[in-house]
């Protein structure tokens, strides 16, 4: 059998629009996630939402980040 060692091309040309699809669907997340807190069992249920929540957010600032690494590096021609 032989195998391909050639690793595949770099291709980041729709990183941006990824990105952006990322941020529109962890948001889409963390707002039904907030509607599930009215149904919350306990303090610890409420907590953890919460707390995941909170990661999403972090998230969405790194993101962020990276459209705008992404973005001026497609102005640079990736140079």
């Amino acid at each position: 059998m032989t195998y391909n060692n050639k690793p595949n091309p770099d291709d980041r040309s729709d990183n941006v629009e990824k990105l952006q699809s990322m941020i529109f669907h962890t948001i889409q997340n963390m707002e039904e996630a907030e509607k599930s807190l009215e149904y919350a069992n306990d303090d610890t249920q409420r907590a953890q939402i919460e707390a995941k929540n909170e990661r999403r957010r972090e998230s969405i600032d790194s993101f962020r980040a990276e459209i705008k690494d992404e973005a001026h590096a497609q102005e640079n021609k990736y140079e």
